[in-house]
């Protein structure tokens, strides 16, 4: 898989980001995620690969575009798996809350693991210090312990994140009584778990669960970064759990690995679209706009940071 896709790759995400930020704080989260996946979609016909969606905007049935199953590209080039999310927290953006980002995941074929779209998955995540030391199965005391020696800190010090969801309530309680201390956030989980491989971040352990989906992508970035996400199907209703039977998992007590998400040659890029904890959101000014990207590769474990001024006299499609 050539290198240079990766740069490619980032425009898509770039486009995505400069579309739904327009919307930003309007209140309709379904027209930020719109405009942001339409963005995505008119850059991908000029990308040199034969990409299909296996991670996408939803089924053929109910989105129009970026569908899992849809064949982006010029149809020439590598077979690509392709993972993505046009606007992860369109709830987010549609607030002017921090932490909605636009994210694509890019693989050799069977680089990603497979999920219905909307199953719900159980989440332990950490950055290059905790890889190694976290463990799903075991107690949430005994991980945090464990990451507190390794980073060399008291457990109290420590910052775990999380969405803030009724489901955690118990979750909560028991870091509490732990004494680590607590982020809960609104939405965006896949930007929590980035954040906790940037030390400025603050950041040190995303827990408890949220989509799936958003967990294999994450997983695909930690990959990237050297970082460890583990993870364990947690169907809701008896619908979610017949859908994972029909993709062949059966087992919803194993424990996915970052390996077992992600594997082989893989390509991240991300875009802030509102600032948050990893990325700065999109900044206008006159005639313009700057975007904030990160840009990685597991076969070297590459991270670049960039910052990226359009001029949409010159780029009029921005």
């Amino acid at each position: 898989m050539d290198r240079n896709l990766a740069l490619e790759v980032v425009r898509v995400t770039e486009a995505a980001a400069l579309a739904s930020a327009q919307l930003m704080g309007r209140g309709d989260e379904a027209a930020a995620d719109y405009a942001a996946a339409e963005a995505m979609h008119k850059l991908f016909p000029a990308i040199e690969f034969n990409g299909r969606v296996v991670i996408g905007e939803g089924e053929s049935e109910s989105v129009s575009m970026l569908y899992v199953g849809e064949e982006l590209g010029t149809k020439k080039g590598p077979d690509i798996e392709v993972a993505l999310d046009a606007l992860e927290g369109a709830t987010t953006c549609a607030s002017g809350a921090p932490n909605a980002i636009s994210v694509v995941a890019i693989a050799e074929h069977g680089g990603f693991l497979r999920c219905p779209q909307h199953v719900y998955m159980e989440k332990i995540a950490v950055g290059p210090t905790g890889k190694g030391v976290i463990d799903l199965d075991k107690p949430v005391k005994d991980n945090l312990a464990a990451l507190a020696e390794a980073k060399g800190v008291r457990i109290e010090s420590l910052t775990a994140v999380l969405l803030d969801r009724p489901r955690h309530e118990h979750l909560v309680n028991d870091l509490r009584q732990i004494g680590v201390r607590i982020r809960l956030i609104s939405d965006g989980d896949l930007s929590a778990a980035l954040a906790t491989s940037r030390e400025e971040a603050g950041i040190d352990v995303l827990l408890g669960s949220g989509g799936a989906a958003q967990g294999i992508i994450a997983g695909a970035a930690l990959y990237c970064l050297g970082g460890e996400l583990q993870g364990r199907f947690r169907p809701r209703n008896q619908e979610e759990a017949d859908q994972l039977r029909q993709m062949g998992i059966y087992d919803f007590h194993k424990k996915y690995t970052t390996e077992d998400m992600a594997k082989g040659n893989v390509m991240f890029a991300a875009t802030g679209v509102t600032s948050g904890d990893y990325l700065k959101g999109v900044r206008f000014f006159k005639g313009g706009a700057v975007t904030n990207s990160v840009v990685m590769r597991s076969k070297t474990q590459t991270i670049r940071f960039m910052e990226t001024f359009h001029h949409f006299e010159v780029h009029p499609e921005y």
